[in-house]
Order: structure tokens, then C-alpha cells, then sequence
């Protein structure tokens, strides 16, 4: 009897029906959780917290509030060996945050540029664990859901492998 990949080795030596039930368990598993599905929600889960914040940064078109400037300039501080320093041209930074928080999740969203859009908000994440080191238990999840999406790509689910699949259609 041949045994599935999954199965422990302590299973080796189990019933047949025990390992029968163990191998449908897992091809169930793998008919729920396809990886297109898992970097669908990988994209949507990282593409949240950000617009969350952006959104609350905006009083409407390119019109930044006075409380994200305000954060920048008064609150926000970069924890840096020898500081903390506070953050140069603030409403720059305030616009800039503001910006890459609205448009990052987007992308993310819609699957288009994905693993660029990825890298940019590593990138924030990185900024926002020196401006905040004491929520590193969520900017790590934050950075690991980056780094998944920026490696493993978006997905079929996404405008990125839609585009693919029109230029490769385009050579044949």
C-alpha cells in the first residue's frame, strides 16, 4: 500500500482505513485551500490595515486633514539609535503615507502589480516599526504577508495573471 506524501511516519505502521480517511482528509484540504485562494487572501489581508489607516488621512481628493499632518509632526517620531528624531518635511511624509496607503491596497486588490505593490508596503511596515516599536507583534505579521505575496506573486486570481496570459496568447 502505497502512503500519501502527508502521512506521518507514525502512520506507516496504521490500518489501512485510518490512512484511507487520513488521505481524503487532506485531498479535502486541498480542494478548499487552493494557493490562488490563499494569495487572494493573503493580498486582501495585507491591503486592509493600510487603507484602513490611509483613508482616515484624507479629507478628499489630494486634501490631506490636519490631524495626519499633525501626527507627523507632533506624535510620529523615528526610533533610531541616538533619537528618537521627528520626521522630516512632516506634510510631505503625512501626503506620502497618506498616498501609498490609499494606492498599495489597491493594487493589492485588484491583483495588478502585486508583488511591487508588496514591496512598497514592506517597506512602510518597516518605516511604521520605527515609528511605533511597540507594535512589532503586528508589523511582523504585516512583513510576513509581504514578503509571502512578494514572493509567491498574486495568484490566478488577479489582473497580473490575466495580463500574463494575454501577452503570452500574444506570442503563440
Amino acid at each position: 500500500m502505497q502512503l500519501s506524501p502527508y502521512a506521518a511516519p507514525a502512520l506507516q505502521s496504521a490500518r489501512p482505513g485510518v490512512i484511507s480517511v487520513f488521505d481524503r482528509a487532506i485531498a479535502l484540504i486541498k480542494t478548499v485551500a487552493r494557493p490562488s485562494l490563499a494569495q487572494l487572501a493573503l493580498r486582501l489581508a495585507l491591503a486592509t490595515p493600510f487603507w484602513k489607516s490611509g483613508i482616515l488621512k484624507w479629507d478628499g481628493f489630494l486634501q490631506l486633514n490636519d490631524t495626519a499632518v499633525a501626527l507627523f509632526t507632533d506624535e510620529f517620531q523615528l526610533h533610531l539609535p541616538g533619537g528618537p528624531y521627528a520626521f522630516p518635511a512632516p506634510e510631505a511624509m503625512a501626503f506620502l503615507s497618506g498616498s501609498v496607503e490609499i494606492l498599495a491596497p489597491v493594487f493589492l486588490v485588484l491583483g495588478l502589480g502585486t508583488r511591487f505593490a508588496a514591496l512598497v508596503l514592506l517597506g512602510m511596515t518597516c518605516v511604521v516599526q520605527l515609528t511605533v516599536p511597540e507594535g512589532w507583534p503586528i508589523h511582523v505579521t504585516w512583513a510576513a504577508m509581504a514578503l509571502a505575496v512578494a514572493s509567491w506573486g498574486p495568484g490566478s486570481i488577479s489582473l497580473d495573471r490575466l495580463i500574463q496570459r494575454a501577452v503570452h496568447a500574444g506570442r503563440d
